[in-house]
Order: C-alpha cells, then sequence, then structure tokens
C-alpha cells in the first residue's frame, strides 16, 4: 500500500512547515490554505478516517482537539475559527490519513474575516 503525503511528512520524506509535533500528532501548515490561518492536526497513527477510529484511539483525538485550541490561540484566531474533518470521498476527504482542520481569521479571497 503506497503512502498518503501525510505519512510521507511524518517519515519527513516531504517538507511540511511543522507548528507542533509529539509522538502522536504533527501539526502542520496546510500547503495550500484556504485562510490566514489553516493548519491541519494529523495524527501519527494510520487511520483512514474518523469512521475507523476505535475506543484505543480517543485519546488520540482528545489530544487534537486540545492542540487545536492551543493553535488557534497562539495564531490569534481563539474566537474566529472553524474546526473539522471531511469523512469519506462524498464529504470531500481526499487525503484517508485521519486529520483536522483548524480554519480561520481571514477566508482567502475574501474582504472579510
Amino acid at each position: 500500500m503506497e503512502k498518503t503525503i501525510f505519512a510521507r511528512i511524518i517519515d519527513r520524506e516531504l517538507p511540511a512547515e511543522i507548528v507542533f509535533e509529539d509522538e502522536d500528532i504533527i501539526c502542520i501548515k496546510d500547503k495550500f490554505p484556504q485562510a490566514s490561518v489553516h493548519i491541519l492536526l494529523i495524527a501519527k497513527k494510520k487511520i483512514p478516517s474518523l469512521q475507523q477510529l476505535e475506543e484505543d484511539d480517543y485519546p488520540i483525538i482528545v489530544k487534537i482537539v486540545d492542540r487545536a485550541k492551543h493553535l488557534a490561540r497562539e495564531f490569534g484566531v481563539e474566537d474566529n475559527y472553524r474546526f473539522l474533518t471531511n469523512c469519506g470521498t462524498k464529504a470531500g476527504q481526499s487525503v484517508f490519513h485521519l486529520h483536522f482542520h483548524l480554519i480561520g481569521g481571514k477566508v482567502s479571497g475574501s474582504k472579510g474575516g
């Protein structure tokens, strides 16, 4: 099975702008941001999507949510962000490695925030 782009970033085969990392998660700036702040919070464990999450994986989700709060504050969008994951191709998932988007601030191409 071919590695996902996120697995290749985790393994340092591809470059990324890392803003946080520990033993369970890595957080990077999105290469094609949809807003002034667009950070991907990625589980290091290969979980294809939220639907494949198992009970033993719940601590990873708690860690991701907690880190999202810290990053929102760090990047100045704690009262102006979305936090989401896509589940399945019909929902827009294109990389089948569990990750969440923290999107905040001014939306790219818009005049508002």
